[in-house]
């Protein structure tokens, strides 16, 4: 998807989401946690986006920061043209109608008190309240029937599923406002693998259908090269590399993009030779290394790296007329 000369739907610009910790120690009572520190993306119609990285890179704080579920520390967030960042809960309300989100646990995610229809149907009695009852199962049938629910369910509860079909009920309560974007918080990370590829095609056709633009959050990169169109990779709050997905999966230049994608499960043995394997433990997004953040764990790592953070630079378009951009000081010695 060429998304040069489009104008985008949704743009984060130095997105920060700070918290303060109480440590609990006698000389230092608060620290600040920095779960997403200084994240700018762009985000356009009918494109999916996937947020990738390892568990605490901050990806789910992003993607609820982005629907203003969480306060903004700094930066903006800007919809349609719109700047909604700190909009309190009255303002955001009209917007939530374009602006949903699929949890990662589908079965926790629904009220166990509630019939799948009912929940299904509550976005959209919340927002058109005039529709009558009738009009409203109608409409709530009909979405089960897109997303590969019987319609003869409507009156089960959310136990009675497998998890499966309880994704589906999520998808369907996303899905019932039309929205124009979704945020996927890891929808598929707690389903079997045949019930992973199902859910993947099923939000590739829903995209489709509708016109929808997805941020789809996944640690897992083997699906995400089969719904993204671009890759932006996180690594503790801060953007390391953002590509075009098959020029990131074919000439990744970080390295620590090249070792995500090197651990992706490949059933040649030799390939599994040469795997990068990433050394230590994720820092603490309390005391983060200095300069580039990466730097405790990279290989090509200098005294440049611990003194200065990299800016995020243009690597030039790749063949789909993408920016490759990455955030690393070596990037030219590591790719010679």
């Amino acid at each position: 998807m060429n998304t040069v000369e489009k104008a985008p739907i949704l743009t984060v610009d130095n997105l920060k989401v700070h918290f303060p910790v109480d440590v609990g120690t006698i000389f230092t009572r608060k620290k600040t946690l920095k779960a997403v520190d200084g994240v700018s993306f762009q985000l356009y119609e009918g494109e999916t986006l996937a947020v990738v990285g390892e568990s605490g890179c901050g990806k789910s704080t992003l993607g609820r920061a982005v629907l203003q579920l969480l306060h903004n520390t700094d930066g903006q967030v800007v919809w349609m043209g719109q700047n909604i960042t700190g909009n309190s809960v009255k303002e955001m309300r009209p917007l939530r109608k374009d602006m949903q989100i699929i949890f990662q646990d589908p079965l926790a995610s629904l009220d166990p008190r509630m019939t799948i229809g009912e929940i299904i149907a509550e976005p959209l009695v919340t927002h058109h309240p005039k529709l009558s009852k009738d009009a409203v199962k109608d409409r709530v049938r009909e979405m089960m029937d897109i997303v590969g629910l019987l319609p003869r369910m409507i009156n089960r509860y959310p136990h009675e599923f497998s998890g499966g079909q309880c994704q589906r009920i999520g998808i369907a309560r996303a899905m019932i406002l039309q929205p124009k974007v979704i945020v996927c918080d890891e929808p598929v990370s707690a389903l079997d693998v045949s019930i992973q590829a199902q859910i993947i095609n099923l939000l590739g056709e829903l995209q489709k259908k509708f016109g929808l633009s997805l941020l789809f959050i996944s640690h897992d990169l083997s699906i995400v090269r089969h719904i993204s169109h671009r890759v932006m990779v996180l690594y503790l709050g801060n953007v390391m590399e953002v590509a075009d997905k098959d020029d990131l999966y074919n000439s990744p230049q970080h390295p620590y993009t090249q070792a995500l994608i090197s651990a992706v499960p490949v059933p040649d043995p030799e390939a599994r030779k040469k795997r990068v394997v990433l050394k230590g433990d994720l820092p603490s997004p309390i005391n983060p290394p200095s300069g580039c953040v990466f730097r405790t764990r990279c290989l090509y790592a200098d005294e440049q790296c611990a003194q200065t953070k990299p800016e995020l630079i243009n690597m030039g378009h790749s063949t789909s007329g993408e920016n490759h951009q990455v955030s690393c000081h070596k990037v030219t010695v590591i790719n010679q």
